[in-house]
């Protein structure tokens, strides 16, 4: 099963070609998309998914409306899986910003459902991030990720200390005007999610040097970061044979993450 997770940038109207182009090279299995902008009547992911070969139907695609923000967009979260959708579930404010789209899905196997949750944490500041990481520890918490196959996918907006940034990262964030991660840089989200049993696809079994998938820039600087991640409960990870970024450049200002899994 591959797994697919891509930022296509406030909808990707005018670049949609060369994000379908991507998607379509890769072939996923589930793919997961945010900044869904503009895509509330589903026919920018039944395109997409018409270009993997997933039905188009309701039983495999998932359109998450969004709360509407301050700009008025909507931030949706969608998803297109092979296996069919058996529950699904959309969490919107007061819980999210954005939204995280939850589903099960069938197992080729007859087993116990897949869960998966897709999501975009709210790019502001730790301290929203840790309030909507808490929520997605309520709507799957340790003791079922202990046990069962699960997935956390998407835009996490929240930094790795297992990533290899600089020492100097602190300063050259404040060089470029990057205030989202805090001052110094904090890294509790995603330490709190490794903590409850998530396990980080991309560093457990990375196929290639890759890591950053959102470079971030201002005044000149540039500075490499993650925002993106596929993530998995222990049982799935005994599964994971590789994870690894893949360059969308002009896509997106994301690059986006897959990981392949393997059978029971």
């Amino acid at each position: 099963m591959k797994v697919l997770s891509f930022n296509v940038l406030v909808g990707g109207e005018e670049r949609f070609d060369e994000i379908r182009s991507i998607v379509a090279a890769e072939r996923p299995d589930l793919l997961v998309l945010q900044e869904c902008v503009g895509w509330e009547d589903g026919g920018r992911l039944r395109e997409l998914a018409g270009a993997i070969g997933i039905p188009a139907g309701d039983e495999h695609l998932v359109v998450g409306t969004a709360n509407r923000r301050p700009s008025g967009r909507r931030y949706n979260v969608c998803l297109a899986s092979r296996a069919p959708i058996l529950r699904r579930a959309v969490h919107a404010p007061p819980f999210m910003a954005h939204c995280a789209v939850e589903v099960e899905l069938a197992s080729p196997g007859g087993g116990d459902p897949l869960l998966v949750l897709g999501t975009h944490l709210v790019a502001s500041d730790e301290d929203a991030r840790l309030a909507e990481a808490d929520e997605l520890l309520r709507l799957l918490p340790p003791e079922l990720l202990a046990v069962r196959d699960c997935l956390l996918v998407g835009d996490l907006n929240g930094l790795s200390r297992h990533d290899p940034y600089p020492d100097d990262l602190a300063d050259r964030l404040a060089e470029a005007g990057i205030d989202k991660y805090g001052r110094p840089p904090r890294f509790e989200v995603m330490d709190r999610l490794e903590k409850a049993g998530w396990v980080d696809a991309l560093r457990a079994r990375p196929r290639s040097s890759r890591w950053a998938t959102a470079p971030r820039g201002g005044a000149g600087v540039l500075v490499d970061t993650r925002s993106d991640y596929i993530m998995l409960s222990q049982p799935l990870a005994a599964r994971l044979e590789w994870a690894d970024v893949v360059e969308t450049g002009t896509a997106s200002d994301h690059h986006a993450v897959v990981a392949l899994l393997g059978g029971h």
